[in-house]
């Protein structure tokens, strides 16, 4: 009895044994498909849902070890000086990657092109062969003019190899890469890798091709992926306005706005209208308090229950100097780790955290 108690006083791990083993995602495709965005966003996903994650971007050990850009001719498959450079930045982030997962990191993302055969080969053998590592590919495939553009032009033009140039220049220049890749690119195949561990995305989720899932970790990230977008948006975030049993110091509960918290809510209402955002949705809890701090908002509302605030069980609409003289065991523990601890009859902050991930994943 004593250990089952003990359990539920703590919030389980979001993903238990999610990751059985140390796990590379190797990212695969032409310049200006989204990796870099792709991988940035997962990694960031990952280590939400507590997964010990680090992108490891080629592009920025080959902007370390060398002088400052100047042309898309270090990208030529004949220029064998940059192309040994290039490998040589590749076979540092892939030896980085080592050592993050033989050090407590669970989850590697190799950042980088990786559009041939036999640099895929060399993953596999490093990662697979020599380290017991799994290995997911994730190729980002895209034929559609006009999300290659957005993508050079909202990302790629703006990169460090690009300061202080021309606008058109880098546009042209980095047209040129993109065509030096292209000559080599092998692209992942059924035929050829039906053994690997992939999945395709065709024009930023138009289309995906999965492959030979292996474990709930790989089965995770292909449900992310399917639903990210990968063009970048704003998302406002705000805090509801002050509610009245935020000026009596207690936590949860569901009263309504103080009279501060309603000039809030105008003030927030005055700033969304002048922002004249385009095809805005608001989303709130189904508080009371977050219902009314987007209530001049003009725009179409949803109330979303997994919005909802930490449920604090048994110590709901309590201050924090009534929980302490009431329940002072509860007091310390929650003090020990506030994101596993998880209050009698509520919830933890990591019970939280999956409550949240089906709003992230339409978010």
């Amino acid at each position: 009895m004593r250990v089952e108690k003990e359990k539920s006083r703590w919030g389980t791990a979001s993903c238990p044994t999610v990751v059985q083993a140390p796990t590379v995602i190797s990212m695969v495709g032409l310049p200006a498909r989204g990796k870099t965005y792709i991988s940035k966003k997962l990694t960031r996903y990952l280590n939400w849902i507590g997964i010990k994650t680090k992108v490891f971007n080629v592009g920025e050990y080959r902007r370390a070890a060398t002088d400052k850009y100047k042309s898309h001719d270090f990208f030529r498959p004949d220029n064998k000086e940059a192309l040994e450079i290039r490998q040589k930045c590749a076979l540092l982030a892939i030896e980085d990657a080592q050592a993050f997962l033989k050090n407590g990191g669970e989850v590697a993302v190799v950042d980088a092109t990786n559009t041939t055969r036999d640099r895929r080969k060399l993953l596999v053998d490093i990662f697979t062969v020599q380290n017991n590592f799994k290995l997911f590919f994730v190729e980002s495939i895209c034929d559609d003019p006009s999300i290659i553009e957005a993508n050079i032009l909202e990302v790629k033009v703006c990169s460090p190899d690009y300061i202080g140039m021309d606008k058109n220049e880098a546009i042209q220049d980095f047209m040129k890469r993109v065509e030096h890749y292209a000559r080599n690119y092998e692209k992942l195949d059924y035929n050829h890798d039906r053994n690997m561990s992939f999945i395709q995305i065709f024009n930023q989720g138009e289309r995906f091709l999965v492959n030979k899932l292996a474990g709930h970790l790989q089965s995770r990230v292909v449900y992310y992926l399917m639903n990210i977008h990968v063009l970048p948006r704003t998302i406002y975030l705000t805090r509801h306005g002050e509610s009245i049993m935020n000026l009596q110091g207690r936590i949860g509960g569901d009263s309504d706005l103080s009279e501060r918290g309603w000039q809030y809510a105008k003030a927030l209402a005055k700033f969304v209208e002048s922002e004249n955002i385009q095809d805005l949705k608001v989303w709130t809890s189904e508080m009371k308090r977050t219902k009314q701090t987007a209530k001049f908002i003009k725009a179409p509302t949803e109330h979303w229950k997994a919005l909802n605030e930490i449920d604090a069980g048994i110590c709901e609409s309590m201050t924090y100097e009534e929980i302490h003289e009431k329940h002072p065991d509860e007091f310390a523990l929650r003090d020990q780790d506030k994101f596993h601890y998880r209050y009698p009859g509520g919830e933890s902050y990591q019970d939280l955290v999956g409550r949240l991930e089906p709003v992230i994943m339409v978010s």
